[in-house]
């Protein structure tokens, strides 16, 4: 790697003093700066390295502490159910030794020939220290013992004894743990005899040996089994001297907890305190029926000894990684503070107005391609200055010209917004004009047809030569005027509706709409319209929109109108029957809409009066109203239909019952075909 810095052509101009000062003093402050970035950089590196091998190091010592405790456990709690069923197998053994001597009944066999078996008893089960023989009356018969005399036909009575009337009861009775002489543990065993005349057989067992299997129980280096019984007391120990003391166990948390638990300690006392008073692991397992507990301790310092040597282990590889850390750090960071340093020089002499300095950093990586760019952009710069004035100059022309643009622009939206305005004015006056007009272009035809019939009627009458003549000239020259009465207001109408037309073009532009909200928009203001005309006049509003209706391309303004022409009319029909019906009659309208795919069903119905047929043939026609002259300036079902079929390529059709019902069905397309327009010219 090599850095330096050389001018690669001859100065272009002397720099400000400012400028050399400035140098100077970067100069000066390059070894302050460069121990301080060299300093950042080591610490980081090293403040990386040593976190990521903690949070490593930190993750596997809690995990494997976590899956160390738990296997401890799960092995101490094996162990104890282990020995656990080790007793409860020392027990069940001697259960059936003892349970051949309830096979005979009294009746049968000489009270010799049990003694003679209730002695070998006692020589083949050495836990076994007294035997009684008792018969099913509850009689003691036959006692033979280790440690008194035996004895035959003693007739002690046993019938009330817990241990005759709970054996015969439940054919077998294990006694609670006692100490004779206040040393060695023991315990009754009573067995029943399955025939009701075999009496019970009662032996005292000697829990002492229980130790023989307490004893081979191997729990770590320091760790041991022991065996309590419900009341809390030691029965088996590996220290037997602690057994012979009738030592309570019972103010142990491990045995509370045990107790509490039914004879199985929960994982939330896994750590208590032995009866040393030293810290252990603990696990626990019932042993079943006699309602004894074993409990298996292993001292914490051993359990956790690989845990501890893991600690020591992580602690010597983080103090390792954090010296090479160290030392990484220094290397890579001479690397990196040397180039940036050159970096930081050249571009204060080329912020200072140096366009010519150039700065020659050879690494092979990032730092010489942002020195290249350095160099490019000192280039650029030298050469941008050459022409600056230019450049604005340019740029001044430039955005002059945008400012007129930005004008010229404004002129035109003000005369858009003048072009709207005067179509809105325009559509006011053609709707203003188009219903009077409809009445005269009517008028006139009704009146060419009756003096077509009046002019046959003179036919037929019988009059003079000159007055004939008179009635046909008089009678040609009305129908003459006429006849140019209705020319003149067809052609009137024509210009209206394309007034209509041409004004409806500012309307907007066609976009998708919400079809359920023009149509609930048309009924607010159709409602409000008509209860401002007829205070008194109340009509039913029911909608039944189909929310898969969804979006419609459309012209809203134009669909809006038609929507609030037929359902005004629809308010004009029910009002017109309410007048007119005789008792309660509720006017009503419902408007629904339905999904049909590629395009869009909207239908407006009413229960007013209805159309008649002649009028239901011709309601469409451009000359047809279905309102008297005068009343209203409508849009008129002639343009909702032009607006419907020809601007947006839809279909309008009416179902209706003259005195019943009105409705009005309209089906659009999803999609407007190319080339509608408003007004309906494509």
């Amino acid at each position: 790697m090599s850095l330096s810095l050389h001018p690669d052509t001859p100065q272009p101009r002397a720099l400000p003093s400012a400028a050399a000062d400035g140098v100077g003093s970067g100069e000066a402050a390059g070894p302050r700066i460069r121990t301080r970035l060299f300093t950042k950089y080591v610490a980081l590196f090293v403040a990386v390295v040593a976190i990521a091998l903690l949070a490593n190091g930190l993750f596997e010592v809690f995990f494997y502490y976590r899956e160390h405790k738990a296997a401890l456990i799960r092995v101490q709690h094996e162990q104890a159910e282990a020995a656990a069923a080790k007793i409860g197998q020392f027990v069940k053994e001697i259960e059936s030794q003892l349970g051949w001597t309830t096979q005979l009944p009294w009746s049968g066999g000489s009270i010799e020939q049990r003694r003679f078996d209730a002695l070998r008893l006692l020589r083949q089960v050495p836990a076994i220290t007294e035997l009684a023989q008792v018969d099913s009356t509850g009689k003691e018969r036959l006692r033979v013992s280790r440690l008194a005399m035996d004895a035959i036909d003693s007739g002690i009575d046993l019938s009330a004894d817990p241990k005759f009337t709970e054996a015969v009861a439940h054919k077998v009775y294990y006694g609670p743990v006692y100490f004779r002489r206040d040393s060695e543990p023991y315990m009754t065993l009573a067995l029943a005899g399955a025939r009701k005349d075999a009496g019970v057989s009662i032996a005292e067992v000697n829990l002492k040996l229980i130790w023989d299997v307490v004893s081979q129980i191997k729990v770590g280096e320091h760790g041991h089994a022991y065996v309590v019984g419900p009341e809390g007391r030691l029965i088996a120990h590996p220290d037997i001297s602690l057994v012979l003391r009738n030592t309570d166990m019972s103010g142990l948390a491990q045995v509370r907890a045990a107790q509490a638990e039914g004879g199985t300690i929960s994982d939330v006392l896994p750590e208590a305190r032995n009866i040393q008073g030293q810290k252990v692991l603990t696990a626990s397992a019932p042993i079943a029926p006699m309602h004894w507990t074993m409990f298996v301790e292993l001292p914490v310092e051993e359990a956790y000894a690989a845990l501890y040597a893991s600690l020591q282990r992580l602690a010597i590889v983080l103090f390792a990684a954090s010296i090479f850390a160290v030392l990484a750090g220094i290397f890579l960071a001479r690397r990196m503070v040397g180039p940036i340093q050159a970096l930081r020089s050249g571009a204060e002499r080329i912020g200072s107005g140096d366009f010519a300095q150039r700065i020659s950093i050879k690494t092979g990586d990032e730092l010489e391609g942002l020195a290249d760019q350095f160099n490019d952009m000192g280039a650029r710069l030298q050469e941008s200055y050459a022409d600056l004035e230019n450049k604005v100059e340019q740029r001044t022309a430039e955005l002059r010209q945008s400012l007129n643009d930005l004008r010229a622009a404004q002129d035109r939206l003000v005369q858009t917004e003048k072009l709207a305005s005067l179509g809105q004015l325009t559509a006011g006056i053609a709707h203003e004009i188009k219903n009077p007009l409809n009445f005269v272009n009517n008028f006139s035809s009704v009146s060419t047809e009756l003096i077509d019939e009046l002019n046959e009627a003179l036919q037929a009458a019988s009059l003079d030569g000159k007055t004939k003549e008179e009635v046909d000239e008089l009678t040609g020259m009305l129908k003459s005027n006429l006849e140019k009465v209705v020319q003149h207001g067809k052609r009137a109408d024509s210009i209206v509706r394309n007034m209509l037309l041409h004004s409806r073009e500012g309307s907007g532009e066609h976009r998708p709409s919400d079809i359920n909200a023009v149509v609930e928009e048309s009924l607010n203001l159709a409602y409000h319209g008509a209860r401002a005309e007829r205070p008194a006049f109340n009509v039913t509003l029911e909608r039944d929109f189909d929310p898969a209706a969804g979006m419609v391309d459309i012209y809203p303004q134009e669909i809006a109108r038609v929507f609030l022409n037929l359902i005004s009319n629809g308010f004009y029909a029910s009002a017109k029957r309410k007048e007119s019906a005789a008792g309660t009659f509720e006017p009503t309208l419902r408007a629904a809409t339905k999904n049909l795919g590629g395009s869009v069903e909207i239908r407006i119905r009413d229960n007013g009066t209805g159309i008649p047929p002649d009028v239901k043939e011709k309601m469409f026609n451009p000359f047809f109203t279905t309102k008297p002259a005068g009343e209203g300036t409508g849009l008129g079902l002639s343009m909702s239909h032009d607006i419907v079929v020809k601007q947006h390529g839809g279909t309008i059709d009416v179902d209706t019952k003259p005195g019943v019902f009105t409705e009005f069905i309209i089906i659009l397309p999803r999609v407007m075909a190319a080339g509608g327009t408003p007004g309906g010219k494509s």
